[in-house]
């Protein structure tokens, strides 16, 4: 990968002209780059890394990953049914895996009933899905390749029988 999206993927923020020292470049050559990876779609989003248990007050959030397995449709394999999942808002992430299953994607809503109903009323039941397997995330510790600092020491009690 270039220097300049390795730069950018570890921090968006970081300036064309702090790129342009990091890798010999000129400014002019970076920002030239950077316009290219954007218009041809390299660069997607910009977007920050956030500890939702900092939050305060703590926001009403549930994300799960939903292992898919799909019926493969005649001449356009998985991307037909792969492209009506990822279409919903519910959706934050979806990808074709090896495995037991076919799609694994990821889904965010309010509370764990939301993200049910989402899954009961429109995953399910599309055409070609065959079964779906649901892994609530109950907490994350590292997102986006940031380690997500704890908001308070918790210490586990001692149990002795």
């Amino acid at each position: 990968m270039d220097e300049i999206l390795e730069i950018l993927a570890k921090d968006a923020r970081i300036s064309p002209a702090e790129i342009a020292k990091l890798t010999g470049r000129t400014r002019a050559s970076v920002q030239k780059a950077i316009r290219q990876y954007e218009r041809n779609g390299t660069i997607v989003q910009y977007k920050a890394v956030i500890n939702r248990d900092l939050i305060h007050p703590p926001q009403s959030f549930v994300r799960a990953l939903i292992e898919v397995s799909i019926a493969p449709q005649k001449d356009v394999g998985f991307d037909s049914i792969a492209e009506r999942i990822y279409s919903f808002p519910e959706v934050v992430s979806c990808s074709l895996v090896s495995g037991t299953y076919d799609l694994l994607v990821v889904v965010e809503g309010e509370n764990i009933q939301t993200v049910s109903d989402f899954i009961a009323s429109k995953l399910a039941p599309l055409e070609n899905v065959r079964q779906t397997t649901t892994h609530f995330l109950l907490k994350t510790y590292k997102e986006g390749g940031q380690i997500l600092k704890k908001t308070q020491n918790r210490k586990r009690l001692n149990i002795s029988y």
